[in-house]
């Protein structure tokens, strides 16, 4: 045969299968078969042995034309690069992309599937499988795992390629292999995050996955958290298509029947859906912060994340379980309703909120000698204000509220008086690059000089949750720790409905 293998996953991948298959490029004349590269970096010779000049280096999952036999070499033809040569009978597997040859094709891709570092050849398995195989079984059972199969070797490829490390012997390879999974038209998209390449697989195989009646639970599942995963999401995607983008991840998640997954799946399914959901009510809530929906949202975030079974959370699902707490607790205060404004007849501060510029919330500090018309403060931000956040100490001199500038990004406004009049500082929940976290107001100590926060964040790759005491003056940090036992303060000031209510204490 000629490329027919790259060209026909191509084809299936755009195409219907039994299209793609009766389109299949005719074997060149007086060829032999196929054979698909097993080795990295084999030798493609001038001449049947050792010290022939070498044609070219291969990769594994590479396909050629066999045109006859020399010694221990196979004479064979590369589409690809348009010349032929020889190369050793071990660094290659021998197909016949026959009907009869499609369930040894089936065992061996199974076995490669749970390979690690064989992503290129078991790719090149596949295509061979979807072309040896029959319509029937390619609408079946049989079906469903090759699509599963590509799926899998695909996104853990594209993993690979974002943990490499610039530099490293190793880049070479995944180069290569990526060169090779382009080739059988199985497609990647390339994303910058914070100066480092994200790479991630486009997914048309987990789609066709999803569309068939006969795949699996667990293959629905896999199929759903890799279309799903929050970093493969292109950063520069304007509002309204990451909304929509939202939409549909949430409607790929519900496809998926958790009730026979196996305990560890259905923990990632459930934290995924709680972190689509929280991005959901965040972006509704942008739109309109009392719809009804907003709460509903949040809700069902909530719901999905308590259903996590933390004895059924393997050490490798650790990363993915905080984050997920930290996206459904920057959207919790949804589920609280904000207190309708009435007369301000007091002298300790209150705040309001009103329209300013287009898409931003402003945000009033008012008391009973000054209105709305002229407050003691007035900030505008272009995030979420969780009114039914604010809570204002005992002295009358400083009020927190939680602000939510972007998904899974809550900072805390903490508004104090001086001696020169009221101010608005931001204590973000970390001093890095905004990713994922949250800041939260856990108590007000006595004294009008203190309160107590609990921050949670993930940065630059790194993970940190504390339980502080603040000075109001500068929010500068006094004591620090990650275990709140260790904390006399906290222990005794902490809010009790925050204590209630917060994820931080999971």
């Amino acid at each position: 045969m000629n490329a027919t293998l790259a060209t026909l996953l191509a084809a299936v991948v755009s195409a219907a299968v039994t299209v793609a298959a009766e389109a299949a490029p005719q074997p060149s004349p007086g060829a032999q078969g196929s054979a698909i590269v097993v080795q990295d970096q084999a030798s493609l010779r001038a001449a049947p042995r050792d010290g022939a000049q070498q044609q070219a280096s291969l990769w594994q999952g590479e396909v050629l034309e066999v045109r006859g036999e020399r010694l221990d070499y196979l004479q064979v033809w590369d589409h690809k690069r348009e010349r032929g040569g020889f190369i050793r009978a071990s660094d290659v597997r021998r197909v016949a992309l026959t009907e009869s040859e499609g369930p040894a094709l089936l065992a061996v891709m199974r076995f490669v599937q749970d390979t690690p570092g064989a992503e290129a050849l078991g790719i090149g398995l596949t295509a061979a499988y979807l072309q040896a195989a029959s319509a029937k079984a390619l609408a079946g059972v049989e079906g469903a795992q090759a699509f599963d199969a590509l799926g899998t070797f695909a996104d853990r490829l594209a993993r690979r390629a974002s943990a490499a490390v610039p530099g490293k012997a190793s880049g070479a390879t995944l180069s290569a292999h990526l060169d090779v999974a382009n080739g059988y038209g199985v497609r990647f998209a390339t994303y910058e995050v914070e100066g480092r390449m994200q790479v991630c697989y486009e997914g048309e195989a987990f789609r066709r996955l999803l569309a068939m009646p006969v795949a699996d639970a667990e293959q629905r599942a896999r199929a759903a958290l890799a279309l799903t995963r929050p970093e493969c999401m292109n950063p520069d995607l304007p509002a309204h298509e990451r909304a929509k983008l939202t939409t549909w991840q949430a409607d790929v998640l519900e496809r998926v029947d958790v009730a026979g997954l196996p305990g560890y799946l259905r923990n990632r399914v459930q934290m995924r859906r709680a972190s689509v959901w929280g991005a959901t009510a965040f972006q509704q809530a942008r739109k309109n912060v009392a719809d009804p929906a907003v709460a509903a949202a949040a809700a069902r975030a909530l719901t999905e994340f308590a259903g996590v079974s933390k004895a059924d959370l393997p050490d490798e699902d650790q990363s993915a379980y905080n984050d997920a707490a930290m996206r459904v607790s920057a959207v919790r205060w949804a589920l609280v309703p904000a207190a309708v404004p009435a007369a301000v007849a007091s002298t300790r501060p209150t705040l309001l909120t009103e329209p300013g510029a287009l898409g931003e919330t402003c945000v009033l500090l008012v008391d009973a000698q000054h209105s709305a018309k002229a407050p003691l403060l007035r900030r505008c931000t272009y995030g979420v204000v969780w009114a039914a956040s604010a809570s204002t100490n005992r002295e009358g001199t400083a009020v927190a509220l939680a602000v939510q500038p972007m998904e899974g990004w809550r900072e805390l406004w903490v508004l104090r008086k001086t001696e020169g009049g009221w101010l608005a500082d931001v204590l973000p929940p970390a001093a890095t690059t905004p990713e994922t976290g949250v800041a939260e107001w856990a108590g007000w100590v006595p004294g009008g000089q203190q309160m107590l926060v609990s921050r949670e964040a993930r940065g630059q790759g790194r993970y940190r949750k504390s339980f502080e005491v603040v000075r109001l003056e500068g929010l500068s940090t006094e004591r620090v720790t990650g275990d709140i036992t260790a904390l006399p303060l906290f222990q005794r000031w902490q809010d009790p409905a925050w204590k209630r209510q917060t994820l931080s204490l999971r």
